[in-house]
């Protein structure tokens, strides 16, 4: 599945969000956060978030293409996206760039991405990254896949943007507090 193991790939990168992956980006959504989950898949992430009270105002997945889909068909727009997206930069690029300029974004992907350069054109729209450590894609597995994640806050550019990182130190005292 990774970059360092033998497994198959999904098809798409097609992988089931587990709820402990979602469970620190809780805290920084506000009550009943409208969303658009635009790689539902079979809607797991969007079963989790509306589990937590959030309100789904529109999931989709292929043939529709978040690369270049324009979201802003209804008068929805204080929603923001949600998704897990493939992890390939070839689509995971073009994704950031359309879906933060429609709205905040907020994307689950390895968190090795912004110690690369190829995140530095990406830095003006980078507001927070929420550290989530290894997540267990396969249900069922014994193990935990070899990447660490976060979720990114993606936004329209600023010049001024400066990116917050909330480590898993921060959930970890929040949590004991």
């Amino acid at each position: 599945m990774g970059k360092r193991s033998s497994f198959e790939r999904h098809p798409q990168d097609s992988y089931d969000t587990p709820a402990a992956a979602v469970a620190p980006l809780l805290e920084h959504l506000r009550p009943r956060t409208r969303f658009i989950e635009p790689g539902a898949g079979v809607g797991y992430l969007v079963g989790h978030l509306k589990r937590a009270g959030h309100v789904l105002v529109g999931a989709y997945d292929l043939p529709h293409d978040a690369r270049t889909k324009r979201y802003r068909e209804t008068d929805d727009y204080d929603a923001i996206f949600i998704t897990n997206p493939p992890w390939a930069r070839p689509v995971l690029h073009p994704l950031i760039e359309n879906l933060s300029d429609q709205a905040p974004t907020w994307l689950l992907f390895d968190s090795d991405w912004i110690h690369t350069k190829q995140a530095i054109p990406f830095g003006m729209r980078l507001k927070m990254i929420v550290s989530i450590g290894r997540a267990r894609w396969i249900e069922g597995s014994k193990n935990d896949g070899k990447d660490n994640c976060a979720w990114h806050l993606f936004d329209r550019p600023r010049l001024d943007n400066v990116t917050e990182f909330v480590g898993r130190i921060h959930s970890i005292v929040a949590k004991a507090a």
